[in-house]
């Protein structure tokens, strides 16, 4: 009887664990937004290998205003995101090798699997919080800065 239950208190624990939040993913690193004259910094979680671009920022209930996500491809192309299983609107920025912001798809809908391309080659992607990109006047061409691009700049 005490292994059933203990059992099925592990089955109930890994349920709940399933369906909460994911936790931060370590170490948050800065990036920072160049534009027009005015510098926005977020601190992101690095998704960087194929399991943690896929999760991405799914099953978050919220994403504070200075925080992100940044997703590192290694190489430019293409690139097309979705919202599936995304519980938050995000603003999707794609980013070229040079840093410099390709694109941006704005109040990306919430659980939704409509493709969201980038419309160029990109290799990184920014996250960041539905509608603060044209809260902050983040725009196509401005610089982004962050040590992936140093070895391109």
């Amino acid at each position: 009887m005490r292994h059933v239950l203990r059992a099925g208190v592990l089955a109930v624990g890994l349920l709940i664990s399933a369906c909460a939040p994911a936790p931060a993913s370590g170490k948050l690193e800065e990036v920072s937004v160049i534009s027009a004259g005015a510098t926005h910094r977020f601190r992101v979680e690095i998704a960087d290998d194929d399991v943690e671009r896929e999760k991405g920022l799914m099953n978050r209930a919220e994403l504070k205003a200075d925080h992100g996500m940044l997703f590192l491809f290694p190489s430019a192309a293409e690139r097309t995101f979705w919202m599936h299983n995304t519980l938050i609107p995000l603003d999707i920025i794609y980013i070229t090798p040079q840093g410099e912001v390709l694109s941006i798809q704005k109040n990306a809908v919430r659980m939704n699997d409509t493709p969201l391309p980038s419309y160029g080659a990109a290799n990184v992607v920014l996250e960041i919080q539905g509608g603060l990109s044209d809260k902050l006047g983040i725009k196509p061409g401005d610089r982004i800065e962050h040590p992936v691009f140093e070895t391109t700049q």
